[in-house]
């Protein structure tokens, strides 16, 4: 006989022909299942076997379950659920020693089952798949009929999960229609709000066009006024030019009078200035013929001759020496700056990196512009410190110390541009003084009027203040 599953339950014919020899007695008809085994019936059996697996030994099982021999009862039925299916169907050995495990488990339940009596209250399910397993007579019957009740406790729950679902639809849609209702009542008194609020509106606008229409007539109205205004204001003026040409007729008499006045004083004068130099001359001729008859030689000396002097011839080098001032004695910056209205131009960096080249840049310009601010105060001339903006990594920020103006050159504009330009920018005459080592510069300024001294020459005086 074979026995008919599909899927993993299908039987091997020659296996079960043995096993129904060991287990149901020989000559007995074995009972076929011709139709697939319920899906919780497989399920249960699939349990029923991962509980009992752990009961045997590893040679009891069949090769394909060995190496599941020692995952736990739940890894069993998850990774190994249809190989065991498969062996609970095709080995008869196999579903033996399960069987047997069931009736020391379940020995309540599995003897029930053999008597063909399965208690009224245990599930269909749970008899199903023990009567699968222990293969009694009227076990297809027992499976059957599980597969049946499945399919009416699933109907049922369907059933019920339809009504719920249509519970649930209704409960919605009666929100919905409350909903519906609570938006509606909103959208009435919103549209009521709406209204009142247009009515307000409407009024207000009439109101606004009363104000405009009551606007225009007072428009008009000074209109009307401003032009009565304008008519009497031209009438004034017209009454004003007459005014003034009958002030300037009289101012006409009144210069033609004056001028009368002044010929016959100029006529009056004329006479006087005659007299006068008629005397002049008299008293002239006087003192030439004084002169003559006093004898007296004409003037051979002039003042600017009485002031002493080296004569010329009788100047030694010695002497010269002693009255000129060396190019770079600090006394000749000093007369420069004495001049009125003098100006003093210093090349900064030039002057930094030739009196302290190994400070920092910027205690550089501290200590230079703290000693030009010195000499400002001293000699109170104008004085001007130009720096190179290339040199700066970053802007600074520096107070000019007073009396001196500090400028930085712009991007792509040089210290001595910059400094050429302050000294076209003087007017001619006015007393320049650049202060500068570079031969360029100083050749510069010489051209355009400047007068150029060496760095040198202001470190020494500013190492005297």
């Amino acid at each position: 006989m074979v026995e008919r599953t599909s899927g993993p339950d299908a039987v091997d014919g020659a296996g079960d022909a043995g096993d129904s020899g060991d287990c149901e007695g020989a000559g007995e008809a074995a009972e076929v299942l011709d139709r697939p085994l319920p899906e919780g019936v497989r399920h249960r059996v699939v349990s029923l076997v991962a509980d009992a697996f752990g009961g045997l030994t590893v040679g009891e099982l069949p090769p394909q379950l060995r190496q599941y021999a020692r995952f736990t009862p739940t890894r069993r039925a998850k990774f190994a659920g249809n190989a065991m299916a498969v062996a609970v169907a095709t080995v008869p050995a196999f579903r033996q020693r399960i069987a047997a495990r069931l009736r020391e488990t379940q020995s309540e339940l599995a003897e029930a089952i053999d008597a063909g009596s399965p208690p009224a209250a245990a599930d269909p399910v749970d008899v199903a798949a023990i009567a699968y397993v222990l293969r009694p007579t009227g076990w297809v019957k027992l499976v059957e009929a599980a597969g049946e009740e499945a399919q009416r406790v699933n109907a049922e729950r369907a059933g019920e999960q339809v009504l719920d679902e249509l519970r649930r639809v209704r409960e919605e849609l009666d929100q919905v229609r409350a909903a519906a209702r609570s938006d509606g009542d909103r959208a009435r008194t919103e549209l009521e709000a709406a209204r009142k609020e247009a009515d307000a509106l409407q009024r207000k606008l009439r109101s606004a066009l009363s104000d405009v229409r009551r606007g225009e007539a007072a428009l008009r109205k000074s209109a009307s006024e401003l032009e009565a205004q304008r008519a009497a204001a031209a009438a004034e003026q017209a009454r004003g030019e007459g005014e003034a040409r009958r002030l300037k007729a009289k101012l006409a008499e009144t210069d033609a009078a004056l001028e009368a006045s002044r010929r016959a004083v100029r006529e009056g004068r004329s006479v006087e200035d005659m007299r006068l130099r008629l005397l002049l001359d008299t008293m002239l001729d006087a003192a030439q013929g004084l002169r003559r008859e006093l004898a007296l030689p004409p003037a051979s000396m002039r003042p600017a001759d009485t002031v002493d002097a080296v004569e010329p011839g009788k100047m030694t080098p010695k002497d010269i020496a002693a009255r000129a001032l060396s190019d770079m004695d600090p006394a000749l910056l000093d007369q420069l700056l004495a001049l009125p209205q003098a100006h003093l131009v210093v090349d900064g960096y030039n002057v930094t990196k030739t009196g302290y080249p190994t400070m920092p840049l910027e205690k550089q310009r501290l200590r230079l512009l703290g000693g030009l601010a010195v000499l400002a105060a001293q000699t109170g001339a104008e004085m001007t410190c130009v720096f190179d903006g290339a040199e700066l990594a970053a802007p600074v920020l520096l107070a000019p110390p007073r009396g001196v103006r500090v400028m930085f050159s712009k991007p792509g504009v040089t210290a001595d541009e910059l400094i050429r330009q302050l000294v076209r920018a003087e007017p001619p005459g006015r007393p320049v003084v650049v202060v500068s080592t570079d031969r360029e510069v100083a050749d510069g300024v010489a051209k355009a009027g400047a007068r150029p001294v060496a760095s040198a020459l202001l470190l020494k005086r500013l190492a005297r203040t």
